[in-house]
């Protein structure tokens, strides 16, 4: 399973690259989503403005919990994970990995999750990975990326 995460802004960028975008449901900066490794192509479209890597099962685990929505904004939590058929949070995010269940199969959760910006920011958002900047393929390194934007929205809180 590979996580995708938006970067830079689409402004007058060309249609083939918009209509990726709108197939990954990216529509904005900081937002991040699911997918499984079927959906190359359109990632390799968007890559000048994406960056993307293998996600590990504690990873997807924080994601649903800190980030995963319901319609309506409602957070997954174990009433609604017992509505779902799942007993825990570990038990949806095992069957997400193996490929068992996608996100957009799950009825009435949304298949994005709504990031903040990382903490310490992207070094670039012009260059390559590879080249010391925030876009393209990260490989197992998408997990730090996530946990500085988990972070991200915790700055401030009991630091002097």
């Amino acid at each position: 399973m590979l996580a995708v995460i938006k970067i830079r802004g689409s402004n007058k960028t060309e249609v083939g690259i918009r209509r990726a975008f709108q197939e990954l449901r990216l529509t904005r900066n900081n937002h991040l989503v699911l997918v499984d490794e079927s959906q190359i192509g359109q990632i390799k479209k968007a890559k000048d403005y994406v960056t993307w890597g293998e996600v590990d099962e504690e990873h997807v685990v924080k994601l649903l919990q800190e980030k995963g929505r319901m319609t309506g904004g409602k957070p997954l939590d174990d009433a609604v994970l017992k509505e779902l058929g799942f007993a825990t949070i570990n038990e949806m995010a095992s069957k997400l990995l193996d490929g068992s269940l996608r996100v957009k199969d799950i009825e009435g959760m949304k298949p994005v999750f709504r990031m903040n910006p990382p903490r310490r920011g992207y070094h670039s958002t012009k260059r390559t990975y590879k080249l010391k900047g925030a876009l393209g393929y990260r490989g197992k390194d998408i997990n730090k990326l996530i946990d500085a934007m988990l972070e991200g929205g915790k700055s401030g809180q009991g630091e002097n």
